[in-house]
This record gives structure tokens, sequence and C-alpha cells, in this order.
């Protein structure tokens, strides 16, 4: 027999609907829920953030009454989430951490339990959340099959029946529960009239009465049942008929029906013991760091460099972060703020009045953290600042032959090129000696015309749709600089949309330089910002050990082996998304490399909350590496009139690294 379970996912924060029009989602969706689930005697799972709980019970207090008394009567299992719907692979350890704790506490205080197990906010997983969850006092968590599945294709299809685990870092695993997002896109097609019961009885018999294990019937939105969000020209009219009485139809035959058992989530784990259960798996990939539900035009970008100005209040949302820890905040309010001004919905189909009412919250408590900070400060020990000496020439060479500026100290050899707007032209550690680590890849170097262009460091190209690209690699006359310690070069590039200013510092204390960008190009085209560019030398990096390793989402890092993969997660879903996936960098930096040399770039993530983009690709004998840092994508969330380049910086260091025991631990 197969155990059929559902949970819906109840979210009054839903990016498209206002908030008069809240006390109506409860009458239209919320309610009809519950008399289905108590007139049917059907078990289910309700998942809510606490911030959803708290807003129903602000506007109808009898729906939360009665979901407790189902909750007693064993019919709805609440799936937990966290205080807020926050995307954790690109939001730091700190703030999903407290996310969860507080979510824990808000769903003792208003139903007076602890859920055991929890929905993965959109489904955007990493490993790294594994060990967060399972600190929070998870005992299961529940994720899409479809994607981690299509990035596995040496999975065996079975497992998608049966309850596996989830592997996080440091051999920290969790049960997982697998959700279908083509089941739950048939649901859906189902009540709102697009397939007859028929038709839909007819594709679940495929899964019913295969195997035996278990199968999501729904595990999405309710908010699209007899009503409307508004996100989408697309959705589907409203008809005459009931979609809740649509749903009541085909739960009555699914009780009826021998070959089934409809069960709550966690019944599901019941099947642990079962041979095709109890797997361990790695649910991410080189290719797919985040995975996320849906197509592929629904992916991690989303919540990070589009929508209306992700770059701009996720920037915000970091420098506040940055403030609380700074002030050593231990004030569930403030944490509980933050976790809310992150949320999801507001990075996505916003609409104008929530949005402005959203721009004012946000900036209200930026300016609030930032005085708490001051306060600290003037409170604390006057620390009296050292002046630092000018920079040894004899200690640090500086020449210009050309187009080309070369720095040389005891610890890197820096070489620029002035007529490709200050690119890094290569990049070397002085010991030992070899061949440059990262820089320009010369046209003609891999001997393949599918491939032989110049492959340059350290610029921009932002590409516009149905427009040239605008980049920085236009011809510059520097300054250059003795400061402190550092060497500056720096100059102003100019393009057709406007000018990019551009300094790179020469550190003479460790082999590290830094880049940092100051824009005026006005408002950001319909398009790509990608800049920083990395691009890895072949000739100095061992092909067989190369990963890449960064934080998404937890203090620990993941590290990926690219093996024999080749990916691009900058390479366009379609015209309309730009990039298919990203690094969270969720510590602020990402590291590339092999067995014996690491290149970490680092990211100031309160100037400008990039994300990382790793390209991977073999040539022949050789290969093509090269990351970018994104400052914005295009989808469908995307809006023009909130992007403006006029005064946007952005900071970000490379540091050359040697490997020891405890870089790829």
């Amino acid at each position: 027999m197969k155990l059929v379970y559902s949970f819906f996912h109840l979210n009054l924060a839903y990016s498209s609907i206002e908030e008069e029009q809240r006390p109506e989602v409860i009458k239209r969706c919320y309610w009809p829920l519950l008399h289905l689930i108590e007139e049917l005697q059907i078990p289910a799972g309700i998942e809510a953030t606490v911030y959803t709980l708290e807003s129903i019970a602000a506007i109808d207090n009898k729906w939360i009454e009665k979901l407790k008394e189902l909750i007693n009567q064993d019919l709805i299992e609440l799936v937990g989430s966290g205080y807020a719907q926050i995307i954790g692979p690109i939001i730091p350890a700190r703030v999903n951490e407290s996310n969860l704790i507080l979510g824990n506490k808000g769903y003792g205080k208003m139903l007076g339990i602890r859920p055991q197990i929890a929905l993965v906010n959109e489904q955007a997983f990493s490993s790294g959340l594994v060990e967060l969850y399972k600190n929070a006092g998870y005992e299961a968590i529940i994720m899409e099959w479809n994607n981690p599945a299509h990035i596995h294709p040496e999975w065996d299809q079975a497992l998608q029946y049966y309850p596996q685990y989830a592997q996080g870092t440091n051999d920290c695993r969790l049960p997982v529960i697998w959700n279908n997002s083509v089941a739950f896109q048939k649901f859906q097609r189902y009540a709102h009239g697009d397939m007859e019961l028929e038709e839909y009885l007819d594709y679940l018999s495929y899964y019913t009465t295969r195997n035996e294990g278990m199968f999501c019937l729904y595990g999405n939105d309710i908010e699209v049942f007899d009503f409307r969000p508004g996100r989408y020209q697309t959705e589907a009219n409203l008809s005459a008929e009931s979609e809740w009485l649509r749903i009541r139809r085909l739960f009555e035959m699914l009780k009826k029906n021998e070959q089934t058992r409809l069960v709550k989530p966690g019944e599901v784990l019941s099947l642990m013991d079962e041979d095709q259960a109890g797997n361990i798996l790695s649910l991410q990939s080189a290719e797919q760091p985040i995975p996320v539900k849906k197509q592929a035009k629904y992916n991690i970008t989303r919540w990070a460099v589009t929508g209306r100005d992700d770059l701009g209040i996720n920037t915000d949302c970091w420098y506040i972060y940055e403030n609380l820890v700074k002030a050593g905040c231990q004030n569930d309010e403030d944490w509980q703020e933050l976790c809310y001004l992150w949320s999801s919905d507001f990075r996505t189909h916003i609409t104008e009045k929530r949005w402005q009412d959203y721009r004012r919250r946000l900036e209200c408590f930026k300016i609030k953290t930032a005085r708490s900070i001051d306060n600290a400060n003037n409170k604390g020990p006057q620390v009296e600042l050292k002046q630092h000496s000018a920079a040894n020439p004899a200690l640090t060479s500086v020449t210009r032959e050309g187009r080309y500026i070369s720095i040389s100290n005891h610890q890197i050899k820096v070489k620029l090129d002035c007529k490709r707007g200050l690119t890094l032209n290569g990049l070397w550690l002085q010991e030992p000696k070899g061949p440059f680590l990262c820089g320009t890849i010369p046209h003609g170097f891999y001997n393949d015309i599918a491939v032989d262009f110049d492959w340059y460091t350290g610029h921009t190209v932002i590409e516009c749709l149905g427009k040239p690209k605008i980049t920085d690699l236009n011809p510059v006359d520097p300054e250059i600089e003795y400061t402190g310690e550092d060497i500056c070069i720096n100059g102003t590039i100019q393009t057709a949309e406007g000018n990019i200013h551009k300094l790179v510092r020469v550190s003479s204390q460790e082999p590290m330089i830094s880049w940092e960008y100051k824009f005026a190009l006005g408002k950001m085209p319909a398009g790509s910002f990608r800049l920083g560019y990395i691009t890895l030398n072949p000739l100095a990096f061992e092909q067989n050990s190369l990963f890449y390793r960064t934080c998404n989402g937890a203090c620990k890092p993941e590290t990926f082996l690219l093996g024999d993969t080749e990916f691009d997660h900058g390479s366009p879903v379609s015209f309309l998304v730009s990039a298919n996936n990203c690094a969270g960098m969720t510590e602020g930096w990402i590291e590339v490399g092999d067995a014996s040399q690491i290149i970490r770039v680092e990211v100031d993530k309160t100037v400008a909350a990039l994300v990382g983009l790793v390209s991977y690709r073999k040539i022949n004998n050789s290969f093509l590496l090269r990351l970018s840092f994104s400052a914005g994508e295009w989808d469908e969330t995307r809006r023009l009139s909130d992007l403006i380049l006029e005064d946007l910086t952005i900071k970000m260091k490379i540091k050359l690294m040697k490997y020891n025991n405890d870089t790829l631990a």
C-alpha cells in the first residue's frame, strides 16, 4: 500500500497579496482547508511561519483555535520553517539560526507545540543548512526530489518513494522526506480545472500502483485555490465551481482507494527501515550548489540579485546584520525584525504599496542599528590610530612598460593592463616561483575556435537585452600612489553609458590585492551585471584536484570538486532568465584552486551583497575555470525603475594561499 501525504504551505506574506486582502485569503483559502480536513477526517500537514500564524491570529484568532483543535485530534501535523520565510543559502548562518530558534519559540507560544519536521523554505537547499535544522531540534526536513535527482542521474528513481538521509557538512545528516514539484503542479492544474478528475487519477495511478513507499500528493501554496494572488498574467481564471469542491472530490476518491493510505508527513518516516530507504545522499553538486524547487527559471538568483532591487535591500540587510553582531545584540526583537526584513517575498513580485512600506521599515531599522553601533563606540575606550609609514620603494618595485604596470614585492607580483581598463594580466606568488595563477588567457591559447578569445581577469561586463555589452575594457591612464603600506593604482574608464572608476590596491604585508569599483552609469539596463572576473591559468593548477569552496547559509564551508563536470552558473535559462544558479558566499568569501594552491576572493557584502558564479569546462587536455560576481540578473521579477547605478561601490579582495591541512577540512 502506498502512503500518500500532503502538506499545505500557508504564507500571508505572499509577495503579490496586499495586506488588506489577507482577511479574504483566510476566508477563501485557510478556512476551507481546515473544514476539508475536519469533515473528511483527512490527515495532512500544514506549514506556516510564525509570522503568518501571528498575522492570522491578529485577523481571525478562531482559525488558530481550530488549528490547535485539529492538531490535538491528530489530524494535522504542524510543519515548521522558522519565524519568517527566509532563503537560507544566501543569508548568514547567525540569521538562519535565529530564524529557527525564534520560530520554535513562536510555535510554542501560539500552539503549545514544537514541530519535528521542517520545510526547507522555497526548497532552497544547501548542505550547510542540515546541521542548523538538526541543532534547532528538527528530526527531518522536507525537500524537493526533482532538481537534486536531475543533477544526480546515478540515483535510482525508486529512492523518491522512501525517506533518505540528506548529507550535511562534517558528516551531519538528517532524514529527508520528498516533495515533488511536478506532482504539486499537477494537483494545481486539476484544482484549477485544467485537468478532469479521471485524467488526474490516471496520472496518480502511475505512482500509486507502482512500488510501495510514499508519494507526496501536494506540497505547495494554498493561496492559489479559490483565490488568485495576481502574481502572473497567466494565472487561471476563477470558475463558477469552487476549487475546494474539486479538491474535496479528489480526497473522497483517495479515501476509498484500497491501494493508498492517507497519512501525515511524519508518518512516512516509518518507512526508514525499508531496503530502499535510509541512503545517505548529497542533494547538491558543483553544477547546482543550491537546488531550488520547480523548473530552472525558478532558481536561487531570484532572491539574491533580481527583483525590484534585491542587491540594494540585501546589502542593507547585511549592513544591519553586521551592526547587530558588532553590538553583541542579544535582543530577540531585533533579530526577529532582521528575519522579517530578509523575507523572501520582498524580493520577488512585491506590490508597489508593500514595497514602499518595506523600504521605510528597512531604512528605519538600518538607522536604529547604526545608532546602536555609534553609541557603543562612544562608550568604548579610545584607541590611538598608528600612523603607517609610506611603502618602501626599495621593497616594492613599480615599473611601467608600454601598456603594462608591474608591481612586485617579497610576497607577490602583479601585472596590470592599462589598455584594457586595469585588468589583471597576471598575478604571481613570489615563492615558489612558477606561472601566474590568474590573469589574462590570451586569444589562441586553447587552439579551439569555440573558446579562442581573450579571457580577462578583473573586469566588468553588463549584458543588455538587444544592445551591445557594456564593459570597462577601455584604455585608461592611471595614477600611482604610495598609501600607507600599500600601492594604489586608480583610474577612470569611460564607457558609452557613463564612467567606471577602478582602484587596485597591492598589499606589501600579505599576498593580496584589492579592487574597488565605483559606477556612475545611471539606471541598470535589462540584463545581467557581473564583475570581478577571475580566470585561472590552466598551467598553474592540477586539473584532477580542482574545486571551489564557500559557505551557503552556514558557518561550515562546502567543498565542490569539479571532476568530470562541466557547467556555467551564469549561462541563461532563457531570454527571460539570465542565470541558472550561484554561490551564496554567506561568510563573504569563495575559494577556487587545487590540492596545492588556492585563490580566495572576499567581498564586502555590507557595501554590495554580490553572489558568486562559477564556470568550468574541459578543453582538449586543458580547462577553462572562471569566477565572476553578480550584482544583477534578469528574470520576471525584475523592475528596471528601482535599479540605479549612479553611486554604486563594490569592494573585493583577492588572496593567494598555499594548501594546508585545514584549508580543505
